[in-house]
């Protein structure tokens, strides 16, 4: 018999128990937060810091995957697709302030 969690199939306990509850480690990569911000407030000085960082990495991305580094060209992609968002808590706060346009007044 086989045993499926999701469209995975399952080969061992350990494999089983990592499908059904889920991972609590983000895997290796781009830190999320660095470029899309993080999901609590953050100060005018900790804002302007991890956006100059992101800008230095994100730069040091490109230039790596102008380098022929193809996984740096992709991360380089995603990492600058994060910078265009909101994460939805900032957003819905943001929204209740504003009289629910999501524009800052």
């Amino acid at each position: 018999m086989r045993s499926y969690v999701g469209n995975h199939q399952v080969v061992n306990q350990v494999e089983f128990e990592e499908l059904a509850f889920g991972f609590d480690e983000r895997p290796a990569g781009l830190d999320v937060d660095l470029f899309r911000g993080p999901l609590r407030p953050e100060t005018a000085d900790e804002r302007q810091a991890r956006e100059d960082a992101a800008r230095d990495i994100l730069a040091d991305l490109r230039a790596m995957g102008e380098d022929g580094d193809e996984i740096a060209t992709w991360d380089a992609l995603y990492a600058d697709a994060l910078t265009h968002t909101v994460p939805l808590l900032r957003s819905a706060d943001r929204a209740g302030r504003c009289g629910g346009t999501g524009e800052a007044a």
